[in-house]
């Protein structure tokens, strides 16, 4: 059985990925140049070059072999939601403000899908499991802090985690559903049969 983890040796250009990430930071290097809107410092360049990095390297590590396009989307979608719950934690916090213990959170909700992840061997059918995961993980947070109260300091709460949850929670299901497509149309999903029928 084909293994849906590409070997190391087979792994993407690091180069081609930190070219487009170096080009994604010159525009608010650019921006600030023209505004007081944007003031990002050292350390922020250096939290969102890690945060793109990762997100490009693994999307090319895992995507890269994969032989069909819902596959691909399927890992472009999940990355883009881990990226943008990573982001908007570290900007501005999605359960009060980004000082809030609270949006610690989230980091549960990642690590289900990447334990998800790591136990399917990324085959499209654990894969969409490991996603649906994921999604109740996000509706689970967002249930503790509205019954704990917890962000209600925030300007318009409870609608900024019930907002950011829904969001969220589209984008880790709608991946999931393009994995569970992937598992049906790939070949390796398939068992052959022995004998007649």
């Amino acid at each position: 059985m084909r293994r849906w983890l590409p070997p190391l040796a087979n792994a993407p250009s690091i180069g081609r990925v930190a070219l487009a990430i170096a080009f994604i930071l010159l525009l608010p290097l650019l921006v600030m140049q023209f505004t007081d809107e944007v003031i990002w410092d050292l350390a922020d360049f250096a939290v969102a070059g890690v945060l793109l990095f990762g997100a490009g390297f693994t999307y090319e590590l895992i995507a890269r072999k994969a032989g069909n396009i819902a596959y691909r989307s399927a890992v472009g979608i999940a990355v883009a939601a881990a990226l943008l719950l990573m982001w908007m934690n570290l900007a501005v916090g999605i359960i009060g403000n980004e000082g809030n213990i609270a949006n610690s959170m989230y980091l549960g909700v990642l690590a289900v899908g990447i334990v998800g992840a790591l136990i399917s061997r990324f085959r499209p059918h654990g894969m969409a499991r490991a996603l649906f995961a994921t999604a109740l993980a996000q509706i689970l947070v967002a249930v503790i802090a509205l019954v704990t109260g917890l962000g209600s300091s925030a300007p318009i709460w409870p609608l900024d985690v019930l907002i950011a949850t829904g969001f969220f929670v589209t984008l880790w299901v709608g991946s999931a559903l393009l994995f569970r497509r992937a598992s049906a149309v790939h070949p390796t999903q398939r068992r052959p049969s022995h004998g007649a029928a």
